[in-house]
């Protein structure tokens, strides 16, 4: 009970910390005449576009390694620990770690192509109508890069958790093995159907130099 009521006492105090931040934050945009900061438009106006094209290019392969990762982590637990008891399982369920590792390539595919769509320019120079594309195309890089690695995230967690049932069914029944490694076959796809529509969402996407003003 001593250990609970640190812990709540730590919460409290964090989150009294948070909000007196967050309300002296307000306070000093407010007093010094910036209130409009707190437009939403205006704070992703002012994040250049490479920044936006950048975290979505990091997000998309990241998240997608972490998914695989994951799945990896859970399958082989199991294969492992089936295979003490059934060594026969150890290497026709190793398909379930290369499902897993096709997650992680999705995510480095996918990162590839969206950093060849930006180059460099000089916000200064470059005419109104390109600036507007070069937003446009950091804006549909972000999306895609955040699209791709979620879906490769939960892609990866949902290989694990049936590869590692597949393992454990088959160390019990060989017979059960092929039923769910077509259940294993649709789970991946998920992956593959973030990577399509990720690029779907970039396809018009660029960020380019353009014509001078």
């Amino acid at each position: 009970m001593g250990s609970e009521n640190i812990i709540s006492i730590h919460s409290q105090v964090i989150s009294s910390i948070v909000i007196f931040l967050l309300v002296l934050t307000g306070l000093f945009f407010l007093l010094s005449d910036q209130g409009y900061r707190f437009d939403v438009g205006w704070l992703l106006l002012a994040i250049p576009p490479h920044a936006w094209a950048f975290v979505g290019v990091g997000l998309s392969i990241s998240l997608s390694v972490v998914g695989a990762a994951t799945g990896i982590y859970i399958t082989g637990t199991s294969i492992i620990g089936g295979a003490v008891k059934a060594p026969r399982i150890k290497t026709k369920n190793l398909i379930s770690i290369i499902f897993c590792e096709a997650v992680a390539i999705y995510g480095i595919i996918m990162s590839i192509v969206t950093a060849n769509m930006v180059e460099d320019y000089d916000p200064l120079t470059v005419s109104a109508k390109q600036m507007r594309q070069n937003v446009f195309g950091g804006f549909s890089i972000f999306g895609a890069g955040l699209t791709v690695g979620l879906s490769n995230l939960f892609c990866g967690v949902c290989v694990g958790v049936v590869g590692s049932g597949a393992a454990l069914s088959d160390a019990a029944n060989p017979a059960l093995f092929v039923k769910i490694l077509i259940i294993e076959i649709f789970a991946s796809a998920i992956g593959l159907f973030g990577v399509i529509v990720g690029i779907l969402q970039s396809s018009n996407a660029s960020i380019a130099p353009g014509a001078s003003t």
